[in-house]
């Protein structure tokens, strides 16, 4: 059996690194191309990641995904043969961006490389959008739940969804994750992560915005890279699916893994003063991140760091009282099984050292 052509579009970033080692574990591609704008060599990959992206069947084009030469030089194979699959992961992932970022990074970037994808006949489409598309509910959002997207990015990859539906000829898969957490993740939960460096180097208590209940859907990188595949392989095209895990993460969930890794108290606000806060949020967030960047700083120059990925920031969307409940198990009936369907201390253990061994976050 001849094993599929595949490209991966924004290949470097966090779920296409992941994604890159999963079919290269799994011996499941015969060619796998990666496409992106940053160089390997300077996106902090990992062991296992260099690893995977040095075998002989994965090949690195850097190619700005915004023009049309870049487009071409990432579809075009030599052989002028076509990829079963094409995976997009390419897309501006930073929160508080201008809405011309997200046009242009989100909508239009995807938009031109799915009318690319039917124009040079690739198999199948999968497109990584987002589970930050629904509206806020007392019920965990299925695929059919009440729209309502409550970021930015979550209101452009509404909008692509939309464009690439209506380009005829595309074999489109759309796939919404919650929040991605893992090895390689900086805007996840990385920056809960980071606050409890902070707190400990403080010697201070970490308290956060609103309760320890509201809910914060995740699901870990590996099983989506897992679904990605799975999908492609056995999903209709024209379908959407959601991901997420079965351990109805909340702020209190994190934060007990948080207390029990960096040795610190951990709190909340309650609603009643986060709603006084809320009333003001904008100041608020400033406030907040002036009391964790300079100590994070501080902190990485004490212990030898001078240049890492990961910061403290945390954008005033991310602030909102806004529970982010999502129901990933249709994708079960298909046959798919979640890896990690709770998230455990040993994970994010692991998510935190595959930046300390890289001298990217300090030792505890």
């Amino acid at each position: 059996m001849v094993k599929p052509n595949v490209l991966v579009l924004g290949g470097v970033g966090f779920i296409g690194r992941n994604l890159v080692t999963y079919l290269v574990n799994n011996d499941l591609a015969g060619y796998i191309r990666v496409a992106d704008k940053v160089l390997p060599t300077t996106a902090y990959l990992g062991s296992p990641h260099k690893e995977a992206f040095e075998n002989p069947i994965v090949e690195f084009k850097q190619c700005n995904l915004a023009n049309d030469a870049g487009i071409a030089r990432a579809y075009e194979l030599a052989d002028g043969g076509k990829f079963s699959f094409v995976f997009n992961l390419a897309a501006e992932t930073k929160y508080g961006q201008t809405e011309e970022v997200y046009a242009e990074k989100i909508l239009t970037l995807s938009t031109k490389l799915a009318e690319a994808a039917v124009r040079f006949g690739a198999g199948k489409f999968v497109e990584a959008s987002t589970a930050q598309v629904y509206s806020e509910g007392k019920k965990a959002s299925k695929e059919d739940a009440k729209i309502e997207p409550w970021t930015g990015i979550g209101k452009y990859k509404l909008q692509a969804e939309n464009a690439l539906k209506q380009i005829q000829g595309l074999p489109l898969i759309i796939v919404r994750p919650a929040t991605v957490y893992g090895p390689g993740d900086i805007s996840g939960i990385s920056p809960r992560i980071i606050c409890g460096a902070v707190y400990k180097y403080l010697g201070e208590k970490m308290k956060l915005l609103w309760s320890g209940d509201l809910r914060i859907s995740t699901v870990h990188v590996r099983d989506v890279c897992a679904a990605l595949w799975h999908l492609a392989n056995n999903a209709q095209t024209g379908t959407i699916w959601n991901l997420a895990d079965k351990n109805d993460t909340t702020q209190d969930k994190i934060n007990t893994f948080i207390s029990s890794i960096f040795g610190i108290k951990t709190g909340f606000y309650g609603n009643m003063l986060s709603s006084v806060a809320k009333m003001k949020l904008k100041e608020v967030t400033e406030e907040i991140n002036d009391k964790h960047l300079k100590p994070w700083s501080d902190l990485c120059k004490a212990t030898s760091i001078n240049n890492t990925p990961l910061t403290p920031y945390i954008d005033q969307e991310l602030l909102y009282n806004y529970a982010y409940s999502i129901d990933g198990s249709a994708i079960e009936s298909t046959g798919f099984r979640y890896s990690h369907p709770t998230m455990t201390e040993d994970l994010v253990r692991e998510q935190l050292q595959y930046f300390v061994s890289q001298n990217l976050f300090p030792p505890q």
